[in-house]
């Protein structure tokens, strides 16, 4: 018997509360800093700036002590209508091509409406901006996954949206800008004129492609410029870990109803959010000593910050509102080139990442875009479903993994985030030919 190739759960045995990792990590996070560096408006305070913009149970999120945090019914509801809980599947094709020993286990994001598995905070960050009488969310988006699902989330709880969308995926993914835009959001390329940040980076860079240090920079000026707008966040901030934790809380379930605990979870990472969703409800039982689960970070070589970057305090953002926080950075001023890979084109991180690292809990690895769209048209191929560039990073991933467990002739069982689909990225495929990317 092969076993099953695809692992559901019952909307009844969707999870109810969410997993916070930080009251189980033994090291502290380094505190966010003000800067010596003038900002660009003169009365912000960096420190305080988020209590202005973002919707008060974010904040206690993002403090919060306690390891279980429930989900309101309201947004149990929406997920699962929405289409909650997700399959996991066996990549049994890819398995057979490899001709591993290796069992590859497959949670699969992208078949949520949006098609990635940003809607999973977006839903709960809409829904309590909502309780705060906000009128319209801001937001800031790479390739758009983000921009997308809090449009939709936005659409939902009866508000507008503005999304800064870097410029570069502005301009390539004109499908999932019109999505966007078909859910009510006001999108703009950033950056842009709309705003002082900017003006003030077109004036230094004419031809900036943009980024999501840019974006951020927009989206928070335009929320702490108008009362009415709220901001949300999409990555970095341990409240999107807390409500992301249902993607490995349920990948957890449903490994456990095979009796199977991964060796080595693996995803892709720009500011945090698609590794801790997978990852952390893991990651607990590792820092307890009850498994030896290994965990395996992907990156960009475009924007290689966990493996080449310094780790330091630097800004967020790209103009600076933001607090100092410390993690890998590449420098707040580094510009990403044009590729496709919209949703890790980032400066920065996740503190909380980044104290992983550091305290060898995760191994990181970074790919080019060569090496990352081969594996993405092989699997593509192979399992008939399409994933996002970002997604493809954890797939040459997990490719490495699986041949590593056939060089070592051992029964791995390995686990994927599918973070998000590619189908609005389809160019990003046909852009690459096998013999000439990028």
């Amino acid at each position: 018997m092969k076993g099953p190739t695809s692992l559901l759960l019952s909307p009844d045995e969707m999870p109810k509360s969410y997993y916070n990792i930080l009251p189980d990590l033994p090291w502290p996070i380094p505190p966010p800093m003000e800067s010596e560096e003038r900002p660009i408006f003169e009365d912000i305070d960096r420190l305080t700036l988020l209590e202005k913009i973002l919707p008060g149970e974010l904040l206690k999120q993002n403090q919060s002590k306690k390891s279980w945090i429930k989900i309101p019914e309201r947004v149990v509801d929406f997920y699962q209508s929405l289409g909650r809980p997700t399959p996991l599947v066996r990549a049994r094709r890819l398995e057979e091509h490899l001709k591993t020993p290796a069992k590859i286990f497959i949670k699969r994001e992208d078949t949520l409406p949006t098609g990635s598995f940003k809607l999973n905070t977006a839903i709960p960050q809409a829904y309590y901006a909502s309780l705060e009488g906000y009128e319209k969310l801001t937001c800031a988006t790479g390739a758009g996954q983000w921009g997308l699902a809090l449009s939709l989330a936005a659409s939902i709880f009866g508000m507008g949206s503005i999304v800064f969308m870097a410029r570069a995926s502005y301009d390539q993914k004109s499908y999932r800008r019109a999505l966007m835009e078909l859910y009510g959001a006001e999108v703009f390329p950033s950056p842009s004129k709309r705003t002082e940040s900017g003006k003030m980076l077109i004036s230094r860079h004419p031809e900036h492609p943009g980024s999501i240090g840019t974006t951020i920079s927009e989206a928070m000026e335009t929320a702490l410029k108008n009362d009415e707008v709220g901001h949300t966040v999409g990555s970095t901030m341990p409240f999107t870990f807390t409500h992301q934790s249902i993607v490995g809380l349920e990948a957890k379930k449903q490994l456990e109803k095979i009796g199977l605990v991964p060796d080595t979870v693996v995803a892709c990472t720009g500011g945090g959010s698609c590794f801790a969703s997978i990852a952390f409800p893991f990651l607990k039982d590792k820092i307890t000593k009850k498994t030896d689960t290994g965990f395996l970070i992907t990156e960009s070589s475009e924007a290689p910050r966990l493996t080449k970057g310094a780790y330091e305090y630097d800004f967020g953002d790209a103009v600076g509102l933001t607090p100092l926080t410390k993690s890998y950075t590449l420098g707040h001023e580094f510009i990403p080139p044009a590729t496709h890979i919209g949703g890790l084109r980032h400066h920065s991180g996740s503190p909380v990442i980044a104290l992983l690292k550091q305290e060898n809990m995760v191994d990181t690895v970074s790919y080019t875009p060569r090496e990352i769209f081969e594996a993405g048209r092989l699997f593509a191929r192979l399992e008939g479903y399409v994933p996002a560039p970002e997604t493809c990073h954890g797939i040459k991933g997990i490719i490495g993994e699986a041949l590593k467990a056939k060089a070592e002739n051992e029964k791995k069982v390995l686990l994927l985030h599918f973070s998000g689909s590619g189908l609005l990225d389809a160019t990003a495929f046909t852009d690459s030919k096998p013999h000439d990317l990028f």
